[in-house]
């Protein structure tokens, strides 16, 4: 009896929802192409402050050589 009662309420509680493979196939590339995103981003933020850096070092330079 008891172990009837027990599947009974089993069955009404909320079984919970695993993601297919395809939905998590998805989901993953998703979170890579965005990762990606945020990284080029990041990467190309730092390349123009390189770029600044090396454009400022070289008005430097040239400034002081024809002193």
């Amino acid at each position: 009896m008891f172990v009837a009662a027990l599947f009974k309420v089993a069955k009404r509680q909320k079984q919970p929802k695993c993601p297919s493979t395809d939905e998590w196939i998805k989901k993953t590339q998703w979170i890579i192409y965005y990762s990606a995103l945020k990284g080029q981003k990041i990467l190309t933020y730092a390349a123009l402050q390189i770029n600044l850096e090396d454009m400022t070092l070289s008005a430097i330079n040239q400034s002081q050589n024809t002193v």
